[in-house]
């Protein structure tokens, strides 16, 4: 007969004589983070701390059941919470593509939550003989690479794999950010730039094109419903830049044009900007208002960031 799996989610009440009743039937080992696990005749049911019950077995549809009606009783009919579909949904859209030994194009873009510099997006073709390559060179997510280590590393990348640079800097970012044209639009805009500028460049042989997922796929092209020239048959999936080495190599070199970029603005400016939009941020803002004016502060962020409105409240 054919296994079950049936998952609820209890309130306090019904968790607490569950327990009472489970007590002389738990098993002797209780997984992580669960209340007891026990048998009940051919059902297997766990019960966890945030109030979730799983029955697992032949008769777990019986078991479930006694339970679904249990928890209607002590809440007077209120309806139990089925987390079965849920969870039976996330195993359909579970994603068991191979996206590291293949040859690939990958897209990835850094600057997206930076209160200061510029949006960069680049665009990668790795073929799979240039995986041995990039694996002695260390290249995986750069999210887990230090900075220090990307500014060693993205050269020779740059050396050896081919790549599209997309830049948009903070004064065409905020003359084209409005409510019509979000920050997820102006991504799709950007990757579909860099993808275009690296296929039409060359004539590559690949089993994929591969983009770090931010939106999904139907919205992607909605986005992107204006434009002539669409890169189609895209793979989207999230943490791409630790499954992919081609959007892995294009996440180093964007995050590497980037950090130059913010280097080449601290310079100029003689203060150094932080990265990301924390606290820290609005400190120099409020500096760079002193010493240039609130223009330059625009010129080199971004509007639509709340840092803006508190630099500028500061200065007032």
């Amino acid at each position: 007969m054919k296994q079950k799996t049936i998952v609820y989610k209890l309130s306090d009440s019904t968790k607490k004589e569950m327990v009472k009743y489970f007590e002389d039937k738990k098993r002797d080992k209780t997984p992580p983070y669960a209340l007891f696990q026990a048998n009940e005749a051919d059902t297997v049911v766990t019960l966890y701390e945030s109030g979730k019950v799983v029955f697992q077995g032949i008769s777990a549809d019986i078991d479930a059941s006694m339970w679904k009606e249990r928890e209607a009783y002590l809440n007077n009919g209120k309806k139990i919470e089925d987390l079965t579909k849920k969870k039976d949904n996330k195993e359909k859209t579970k994603d068991n593509k191979d996206y590291y030994f293949i040859s690939s194009i990958g897209s990835d873009e850094v600057g997206t939550g930076d209160f200061f510099g510029p949006i960069v997006v680049a665009s990668a073709y790795v073929n799979k003989k240039d995986i041995s390559f990039l694996e002695e060179l260390g290249v995986k997510d750069s999210k887990k690479i230090t900075d220090e280590k990307i500014i060693k590393m993205a050269p020779e990348i740059i050396k050896k794999i081919p790549h599209s640079i997309i830049l948009l800097n903070n004064k065409d970012y905020n003359d084209n950010y409005s409510k019509e044209i979000n920050m997820n639009k102006i991504k799709a805009i950007l990757h579909n730039k860099a993808l275009l500028s690296i296929l039409t460049k060359n004539n590559f042989t690949y089993d994929m094109i591969v983009v770090d997922q931010f939106v999904n796929a139907r919205k992607y092209y909605e986005y992107l419903s204006e434009m002539q020239n669409v890169v189609r048959h895209i793979s989207f999936t999230t943490k791409a830049e630790s499954k992919c080495l081609s959007v892995a190599c294009a996440s180093i070199i964007s995050r590497y044009l980037f950090l130059k970029e913010m280097n080449k603005i601290s310079n100029d400016l003689g203060l150094i900007l932080p990265l990301g939009a924390s606290s820290e941020a609005d400190k120099i803002g409020v500096k760079i208002v002193e010493k240039y004016g609130e223009k330059k502060l625009k010129e080199i962020s971004k509007l639509n960031f709340k840092n803006m409105d508190r630099i500028i409240e500061k200065n007032n």
